[in-house]
């Protein structure tokens, strides 16, 4: 069995101060570093968004947290965050980032998000996540990191449709909980035989 711990979005505007903050999202960096240290591979993603992402409500307008329908289905506007190239878009400073084997950065596609390190939004665009992890011959996966109902869930529920052992570290992630947005990833999440360890 050959493990990869994947670490979602530990970036500055997801954390405390950020433009998408994630209440106590920093508290959960200590606990990842450690994580690092029990797997065979470590990978990290990143947000990356050009400053006309068409998943921000300022491209269209209208008010954060409202939702648009896209040609790829409903997609929450969200405030400017992670733009290529800021600071928001840097990893928090306390990540242990020389121990990650790859940075996958994803969103770059100014016309559709993509809140899943496996697939863009459409569900059909891969982002070359899962042809790295068969290459390196892992089997197992554990999540952390934010946000936890977003990122986080649809990153492991396509790991899970892939066929990959998943396991979401709960206590190393953190939610935004738009709407009842985390009980419901949750529920989602134990119904596909993801361990919530």
């Amino acid at each position: 069995m050959t493990t990869a711990l994947i670490v979602i979005d530990m970036q500055n505007d997801f954390c405390p101060g950020g433009k998408l903050a994630v209440t106590a999202g920093d508290e959960i960096v200590t606990e990842i570093n450690a994580l690092m240290g029990e797997h065979d591979v470590t990978v990290l993603t990143q947000d990356w968004h050009p400053a006309d992402h068409q998943s921000f409500a300022s491209n269209h307008g209208a008010d954060p947290y409202s939702v648009a329908h896209m040609p790829y289905g409903p997609q929450v506007l969200w405030p400017d965050h992670c733009v290529q190239g800021t600071q928001g878009a840097a990893f928090h400073p306390d990540l242990a980032t020389d121990a990650a084997d790859l940075v996958l950065r994803k969103g770059f596609r100014p016309a559709i998000d993509s809140y899943s390190a496996f697939f863009e939004n459409d569900r059909t665009t891969p982002t070359g996540l899962h042809g790295y992890l068969q290459e390196r011959g892992v089997t197992d996966l554990t999540f952390c990191g934010l946000a936890l109902d977003f990122c986080v869930a649809w990153s492991a529920l396509d790991a899970a449709k892939l066929g990959y052992g998943v396991r979401v570290r709960h206590s190393a992630c953190r939610g935004i909980d738009l709407d009842g947005s985390q009980a419901a990833a949750l529920g989602r999440m134990e119904a596909a035989g993801i361990r919530l360890a």
